[in-house]
């Protein structure tokens, strides 16, 4: 029977020491020189949880590999919990080639070659840094007598991703036993993880569940998120859900706008934008489009300073006013006057991109159908369905921002606010140059057609 305190069930409780946090990873450290020579040799990568667990994996995976009389690392309490954890994890990164071509038009294949970059520099970085401790070359790097690989790397990065758990007051953390818990979202989920006034990880029943002998006791992995973040972090995509939820497409500066690399230092945002399903509505949030859709014509401008300690500045201003959060942007175009010429330029940047990925998705479908895969692979099943959510969000969204650029009022704006527009291609998209010439004449007010405004 579960423990009841105040109006909470307490299912299990998992005492802090056993929680595989990045502050239990260094204190295991203190009494395991093998540990603490490997995180004090990655540097800052060490000091975040990702980096500090991942390590601790490896070196317990090293520890169970190695013969009694060349046994790395000590023994402790979550030994045993690593030798359980499931050798193969079905995640993305393990696809072979051919099953990695089924997402090629969905908004996980960009994501699955950043990650599997993002892995080979991780591991080149922990080669480095460790090729001239001599455990490490003996055990993990010698062409004779090492045994570690990429695909050592990709394991523990595996088994991170899809059991970490942010827990209250811990941050990104494994918690034994909680984090064997399946997932089921909305109204099937039984149970939540939390932190008690001790810092120990309990499982909670949610209100009203009474779960039954037998019954399987369920958490959610995150309700809002998307079929791609599912199947890149998890290796499945929920059966219930009938929507990609959200996806992020990536944008790019093109090459010939003089700003470039000025722009690509000060972003802080990713290049990009998330579309999102908001009850039955469209939305999107992305700070770099408004950044990639004004130019110096428009009032945009960089200055190089130089510090006190002969260091160098890039300084950025909105029409002679300096911006010290490039993310503030949008309020100022907001504030000015050609606001909906700036707005329109966005979400014809926006549907532009929706409408390149719709097409990639589309035009890959007969290279998939040529590859002949396992229809009845687990794989195959997952990645047509995540084209099948993607698309249809990708659809809906195009409807969307259809609808917003085809507004008459927001045409005559633009109209009224900067033909120029239509001369200076540099700081106009192709798709906002067709919607422009493709204006109706009379919509255009007549103190337009004055030579000056040309």
């Amino acid at each position: 029977m579960a423990e009841t305190i105040g109006e909470e069930s307490i299912i299990l409780t998992v005492p802090s020491h056993l929680i595989l946090s990045l502050d239990n990873v260094w204190i295991h450290a203190k009494s395991d020189r093998y540990l603490k020579e490997v995180l004090d040799a990655v540097g800052d990568y060490s000091r975040t949880a990702r980096g500090a667990i991942l390590i601790f994996l490896l070196l317990q995976i090293t520890h169970s590999a190695a013969s009694n009389s060349e046994k790395v690392g000590v023994l402790n309490p979550l030994t045993q919990y690593v030798q359980l954890l499931p050798e193969k994890v079905p995640l993305p990164t393990f696809w072979t080639e051919e099953e990695r071509e089924l997402l090629v038009g969905t908004s996980l294949e960009a994501a699955l070659d950043a990650k599997l970059k993002s892995l080979d520099r991780e591991f080149t970085h922990l080669q480095h840094s460790t090729a001239s401790i001599g455990w490490c070359q003996l055990h993990w790097w010698s062409t004779e007598t090492g045994a570690l690989t990429f695909d050592d790397w990709k394991q523990v990065d595996a088994m991170y991703r899809s059991r970490a758990l942010d827990l209250p007051g811990t941050g990104h953390a494994m918690v034994p036993a909680i984090d064997m818990a399946n997932h089921a979202s909305g109204d099937a989920t039984v149970a939540l993880y939390d932190t008690d006034p001790n810092g120990d990880a309990v499982l909670i029943l949610r209100e009203g569940k009474i779960p039954k002998a037998n019954d399987e006791v369920t958490i959610t992995y995150g309700d809002g998120k998307g079929a791609c973040e599912m199947l890149f972090s998890y290796g499945f995509i929920e059966d219930t859900m009938t929507s990609a939820q959200e996806l992020f497409l990536d944008l790019e500066i093109p090459d010939d706008d003089p700003l470039k690399l000025a722009k690509k230092a000060v972003a802080k945002s990713a290049p990009g934008f998330k579309l999102f399903l908001e009850e039955e509505s469209i939305g999107w949030e992305g700070d770099f489009v408004w950044l990639l859709c004004v130019n110096e014509e428009d009032g945009l401008d960089f200055r190089l300073l130089q510090t006190n300690d002969g260091g160098r500045e890039l300084q950025v201003l909105w029409k002679d006013r300096v911006m010290h959060d490039v993310s503030k942007l949008r309020r100022l175009l907001e504030e000015d006057r050609l606001w909906d010429m700036f707005h329109l330029r966005v979400i014809a940047t926006l549907q532009g991109r929706t409408e390149q990925q719709l097409l990639a998705l589309e035009r890959s479908k007969d290279m998939i159908e040529s590859l002949e895969p396992n229809r009845e692979s687990d794989v195959y099943r997952t990645a047509a369905t995540l084209r099948r959510l993607e698309e249809k969000l990708m659809l809906q969204a195009y409807e969307t921002f259809e609808h917003k650029v085809s507004m008459p009022d927001d045409r005559d704006a633009i109209l009224e606010a900067n033909a120029v527009c239509v001369r200076k291609t540099s700081c106009c998209n192709p798709r906002l140059y067709r919607i422009i010439l493709e204006m109706p004449i009379k919509n255009v007010p007549m103190r337009m057609t004055s030579r000056d405004d040309f």
